[in-house]
Formats: C-alpha cells, structure tokens, sequence
C-alpha cells in the first residue's frame, strides 16, 4: 500500500503541493516536488519519517525549492528526468519514459508529458493506482504551456486520459476554484459537475486539499480532458 500525505506549501501565493509517499510494505519514504523545505520537514517530523528519495516532476522553482536542504538534511536522493538533470541542481538519479522507479515495493512508471515544460514527468504507481501529475493536469484545468506546444499538451493529456477510471490524481497545486466556473459552464452545469463542486467546496472549507479525484471523474468534468480533438483543445 502507497500511503500519501500532502503538504500545502507557499499558501496563499502559488497554493502548491509536495506529497510525501511512503511504501506501507517496506517503510522506503520519498518527497514529491518539495516546494518549502521547512513545510515538508515539519510533516516529516510530524510522520516521524526521514525520506530517502525527492522525486521531482520538472524544473520549475516552486517544484524544487526544497531539493537541497532535504537531501543534506536527510541525505536523500534527487530523482528527475535524466534530460532534466543539468537544470535540476543536486540530482542523483535519471530516470526516462517508460522506465520504472521502485519505492521500495511500489513501482511507478514513468510517463513524459513534455508541454508544461520539456522533460516534465509522471509518476504512475500502477499497482497502487495513484497517479502524480504536477503542473499538467490540475482539477478542471491544465497547466500553462511555457516550453512546449498544444499540440504536445494535447497528446500529453492523451496519455493521461489512457489510463484507468479508478486511478487517483494528486496535482501540483490547489487550482480548482480557479477552474471551476469555466468547467461549469462548459459543461452546463449538469450533475457531474455539480457533484464535483459540491465536494470540492466541502474539502476546501475543512481545510482540505480537493485531491485525490479519480481519473474517471475528471474525465466527465475537466474540459481539457473532455476535449476529442486537437482543434477542439485549441478553442478552450
């Protein structure tokens, strides 16, 4: 079993998400794109945890922020794509498309997203059914496009889309209320949508992150995921 525990990092400002994974069988601990140091080692603390990995999804300052003071800290291993290592200061560890990375017992293969930036990566814990997408895919939206193009965005969400109803996503920020009004009107305000808002609202007021929302519910709710066509994506 993949334990998740996630740490809103820069709230207020970016609303990111680092998550600390932990495998149940074996107790091997990682980071996901620690964007404050000092947030992950007080939930660190907290768990009573030291990470042996920090996985990172891409380059982008508020995804590795943390990298250095948790590897000293903690002599954890920087994980990246390994097309991404010259602008990932510390990294350790390249990882490549379709390759695997073993987090103790829990594998996760690795998908290439190139869009949001060139070299972004996924981690799909295929076994566990948890999908780590950073700043691809959010709740009813998608990430800006800074390296690549729509058609790559396209095809990026194309691969997300492929995979399972039932597999749960952790996005890279709380971006949800941000998408919610253009994902209502999209899609007329029908039951789908307003089931999702409804518990979206509901987590969001106890002081909860709106994920993990499966990949089947997005589906029905997310325009970007919705879009059949590369010129019906490019009209969103």
């Amino acid at each position: 079993m993949l334990k998740v525990f996630p740490v809103l990092c820069r709230e207020n400002y970016m609303d990111n998400y680092a998550y600390i994974i932990i495998d149940d069988k074996t107790n091997t601990v990682a980071v996901i794109d620690p964007s404050e140091a000092d947030k992950v080692i007080e939930k660190c603390n907290e768990l009573k945890v030291c990470p042996q990995y920090i996985l990172n999804t891409h380059h982008h300052f508020d995804h590795v922020d943390g990298n250095l003071v948790l590897k000293e800290k903690y002599k954890a291993k920087i994980v990246c794509n390994k097309a991404d290592m010259y602008r990932i200061e510390g990294a350790d560890i390249g990882v490549g498309a379709g390759e695997e990375f073993a987090l103790g017992e829990a594998k996760a293969k690795i998908i290439d997203v190139s869009a949001h930036t060139q070299g972004h990566i996924l981690y799909y814990f295929y076994e566990n059914k948890v999908l780590f997408t950073g700043d691809t895919l959010f709740n009813l939206c998608v990430g800006g496009i800074f390296e690549g193009t729509e058609e790559e965005m396209f095809r990026a969400l194309a691969k997300i889309k492929s995979l399972p109803d039932d597999v749960m996503f952790y996005p890279g920020h709380e971006y949800t209320l941000g998408g919610a009004g253009f994902a209502f009107q999209y899609n007329k305000g029908d039951e789908d949508i307003k089931k999702y808002l409804k518990r979206a609202r509901e987590r969001l007021v106890q002081g909860l992150p709106v994920a993990p929302v499966s990949l089947g519910e997005e589906k029905k709710c997310n325009p970007y995921l919705e879009a059949k066509t590369l010129q019906d994506f490019k009209c969103l």
